[in-house]
């Protein structure tokens, strides 16, 4: 069977390169190949440089299918062979859908530093370096006579030798004063032994603002009874005070204590419908802000209620408005309970300075203690304060009268506890000058014009 034409065979290169080259190996098909006939080698053209003679060629032995090696691909493309050095060496494009694998960098460990001086593995320690030169001067190396540590020593500017600190000291420890860096001229000089510490300046006065003069305006009209603190404030605010006939509208304004005030007829009108009502509170009610279950007095304040007196105003409920007790009255007793508008009469009844007296008639249980009565009248103490001086008298057995002069929380009960009395009933008969009387128990009144605490 002879062979087919090489259809490649226009494509091919001439002869002559083949000698050149070295022949290329056989390619084995995928199939399992069958012997060939070994076929004469065309006759080479003849070549341009003389060619060494060579020995003739061998027919080619029978290649033997094997299962076990695998099957070399061929060289080039489309069986074309190419040149030696030829392939790329470039990177290959990934297949579609996936990345080439990049091979990490590998970096160089750097070699271990090693100290001057130092000894290596296996070799003479390593010299020190020579300290290079300083543009201030040139340094030197130095060693101390009996073979101890290395000092250094260098040259400065000016020419003088200086001596630097020995190496293995600590360069942040605290240079002591005689070792400061020189050359600094806003260097503090150094303080010489023993020397004292120049004393420090004393602190600047600041010169206070002055005292603003004057009493405050609202506190002279309070002292003169013209109207409670409150009160004049609210005036001076509506500008309804003159002092001296120039009109102050300004709160906190301080004025001299001898000034004259006038007030306008604005604020005469509004005075004049502050009321003031005298209640016989019954027991049961509280005099002040209810408690939980408890009822306060003012809701006794109703016409109904209202005692009718000849020449006395009509009561209208904005009367209502700003009414407060002055004073307190327990809730288990009874008698004179003051609720008023106006803040005149709640400073001379409860105000710190008040000398108002206050009569009560106590009825009481129990065995009293010797000098008990002495102890009621002066001597005893609520809340680890004293008590002032009290009017008091044995009536019967069992009832007492007293007269206060101030009025602290359950003070009498208190008091009468202490020198083993209990009070079984409490009544008020007077609060200054104005009488309970006949006011039946759960009535009131008002305060008439002719009438004053």
């Amino acid at each position: 069977m002879t062979q087919p034409d090489d259809p490649w065979a226009k494509w091919r290169k001439p002869a002559d390169d083949a000698v050149d080259r070295k022949p290329s190996a056989a390619v084995a098909p995928i199939e399992t190949p069958k012997p060939v006939k070994p076929q004469p080698a065309a006759a080479p053209e003849t070549p341009e440089t003389p060619v060494a003679a060579s020995a003739p060629a061998k027919p080619a032995a029978p290649v033997e299918a094997r299962d076990d090696v695998a099957p070399t691909p061929p060289t080039g493309t489309l069986g074309v062979l190419k040149k030696p050095g030829s392939e790329t060496t470039g990177r290959k494009r990934p297949v579609r859908g996936g990345a080439l694998a990049r091979k990490p960098r590998e970096t160089p460990a750097a070699p271990p530093r090693q100290r001057e001086g130092a000894r290596p593995e296996g070799g003479r320690p390593t010299a020190a370096k020579p300290r290079q030169e300083r543009p201030g001067g040139e340094w030197q190396e130095k060693r101390r006579p009996d073979g101890g540590r290395q000092e250094k020593f260098g040259q400065g500017r000016d020419g003088q030798n200086r001596d630097r600190r020995p190496t293995g000291e600590n360069p942040w420890a605290r240079k002591p004063a005689s070792e400061a860096p020189r050359g600094n001229a806003g260097a503090r000089p150094p303080r010489p032994e023993g020397a004292e510490r120049p004393a420090s300046p004393p602190p600047a006065v600041v010169a206070s603002a002055e005292a603003p003069s004057g009493v405050r305006l609202s506190k002279v009209m309070s002292e003169r009874g013209l109207c409670s603190r409150r009160e004049a404030d609210l005036w001076i605010e509506r500008g309804w005070v003159f002092v001296d006939g120039v009109q102050v509208s300004e709160l906190g304004s301080r004025i001299d204590p001898d000034a004259r005030i006038e007030i306008s007829t604005e604020a005469k009108k509004d005075q004049a419908k502050a009321v003031t009502i005298l209640l016989h509170k019954p027991v049961g009610y509280v005099s002040g802000q209810p408690e939980p279950g408890c009822i306060p007095a003012v809701t006794l304040i109703t016409a109904e209620n209202q005692l009718p007196q000849s020449g006395g105003p009509e009561f209208k409920p904005w009367m209502l408005r700003g009414l407060a007790p002055a004073g307190r009255l327990d809730i288990d007793s009874t008698g004179l309970l003051v609720l008023t508008s106006d803040g005149r009469v709640a400073k001379r009844l409860i105000g710190e300075d008040s000398e108002a007296e206050k009569e009560y008639l106590v009825r009481v249980s129990g065995q009293m203690i010797k000098g008990g009565l002495d102890l009621l009248r002066h001597g005893l103490e609520l809340d680890g304060k004293p008590l002032k001086p009290a009017w008091v008298k044995q009536l019967n057995e069992d009832q007492l009268h007293f007269i206060l002069k101030e009025g602290k929380k359950r003070q009498i009960r208190r008091m009468c506890e202490q020198v083993g009395l209990t009070v079984i009933g409490l009544k008020r008969v007077r609060i200054g000058r104005i009488r309970l009387g006949d006011l039946p128990m759960g009535q009131w009144r008002f305060l008439r014009d002719d009438e004053a605490f």
